[in-house]
């Protein structure tokens, strides 16, 4: 079997045994213990090897991206399309996601003894949540994107600092002359491919750390708690599926230049990778294999835009976002205006931005957006018990949102080329 094929048996596997355990058990005390300690570890374990790789990887990536670009000027140039189809693509996701909401209004028939059950329920991860969010997007946050120690900022895992440093790495690569930037090039260039031999020897147990993901996930999953919420579920996987193959589709084929139906499926194993892992960092040493192999990205192209996009490019986030925000705001009665839910396609386009690449990353954010439109932040309990089905769904708009930008990036370089 192929790669891709064997990965999404491993998932279907997972979810078929895991719901079949739900349904046998009731999600009771054993079922808990056995996910605590057999299946969420090991996919935990696998996860964590996945994303071992992502500093070494951006760092070595984007500095050898930006070194390989050349000139500064080009940078600046790929820069600006970048970061333009970035905004572009996730102000009209967010636009989807808030469209759909005002047309289905799930929010106004949530039966209200589910939503206390719900708050009851998840009240301490609220509360969680809620110290989180107020340091979720400030001035801090934009001081600590230029690291005093880039060492230290690895280490804790703070990627946008991480990203400024390779970036200024690459970019001191360009100025010098050519024979000193020679050596710390081939280093990089080797921990490149040295990183790479490590995600091949990790995607090599793929399936099975895919199953104990999702089995972890459906084993434990009420389905009372999915009907319950069936409404607001259903929106907003619509309206990340409406964005991945309408949207996506008609940009790959209008803009990018791309058959359709190639696109989807040399994409298919990073959206497997994506929705099983629920994370863009852990996914993106699979999105720059493919977009160099599947695609035939330039080292440049797919060094600087994908690492960029692991990061920066959420629309899936935004969509969520904005969606949650609606549903929330029909849930507790707040009437939302057409200029204020214009500032919340605007907030979540920003927010999204500062979201980390892992699980779960953009709650604090999302509770932050709560509230500035005063909608009580406490709400986000109500979907906090289904926020992990959704996280591995807009996690695959994400990163496939990467990978079309990355293709519009490279089509406009190859036209100017020409």
């Amino acid at each position: 079997m192929s790669r891709p094929t064997r990965i999404l048996l491993g998932l279907v596997l997972g979810a078929v045994a895991g719901v079949a355990v739900n349904l046998a058990t009731g999600g009771g005390p054993g079922t808990r213990r056995f996910v605590a300690l057999v299946t969420e570890p090991a996919g935990k374990i696998w996860l964590s090897a996945l994303i071992m790789v992502v500093i070494p990887l951006i760092l070595s990536t984007l500095s050898m991206g930006v070194f390989g670009l050349g000139d500064l000027r080009r940078l600046g140039r790929i820069g600006a399309v970048t970061l333009a189809c970035f905004l572009a693509l996730t102000t009209l996701s967010t636009a989807i996601g808030l469209s759909a909401m005002n047309f289905f209004r799930p929010g106004e028939n949530l039966d209200p003894a589910v939503q206390s059950r719900l708050m009851e329920t998840y009240r301490g991860q609220a509360q969680e949540a809620m110290g989180l969010s107020g340091t979720a997007l400030s001035m801090d946050l934009l001081v600590k994107i230029v690291p005093r120690n880039p060492v230290r900022a690895a280490a804790d895992g703070d990627m946008l600092a991480v990203i400024f440093f390779s970036l200024a790495l690459g970019v001191a690569l360009s100025v010098i002359p050519r024979e000193k930037a020679e050596p710390l090039a081939r280093v990089l260039d080797s921990l490149g491919h040295a990183t790479v031999a490590i995600i091949h020897l990790v995607m090599a147990v793929a399936p099975v750390g895919v199953f104990c993901l999702i089995f972890s996930v459906t084993a434990r999953f009420g389905f009372d708690l999915l009907i319950s919420l069936f409404r607001y579920v259903a929106t907003v996987v619509g309206g990340l599926a409406f964005m991945q193959v309408v949207g996506y589709a008609l940009i790959v084929r209008l803009v990018a230049g791309r058959p359709v139906t190639e696109f989807f499926r040399k994409v298919r194993v990073v959206m497997i990778t994506a929705f099983s892992t629920s994370s863009s960092n852990a996914t993106l040493p699979t999105t720059i294999e493919v977009g160099r192999e599947n695609f035939g990205l330039s080292e440049g192209v797919a060094g600087f835009v994908l690492p960029l996009g692991a990061t920066m490019n959420m629309n899936g986030t935004a969509l969520f976002e904005g969606a949650t925000v609606l549903f929330l705001a029909q849930v507790f009665g707040v009437s939302l205006s057409l200029g204020q839910q214009v500032v919340v396609v605007l907030l979540s386009v920003v927010t999204a931005i500062g979201v980390a690449g892992i699980p779960a990353g953009s709650i604090p954010l999302l509770m932050m957006v709560l509230a500035i439109v005063g909608i009580p932040m406490e709400g986000i309990a109500i979907i906090l018990g289904v926020d992990r089905i959704l996280d591995m769904c807009r996690t695959v708009l994400n990163v496939t949102g990467d990978l079309v930008t990355a293709l519009i990036v490279d089509r406009v370089e190859r036209g100017r080329a020409a």
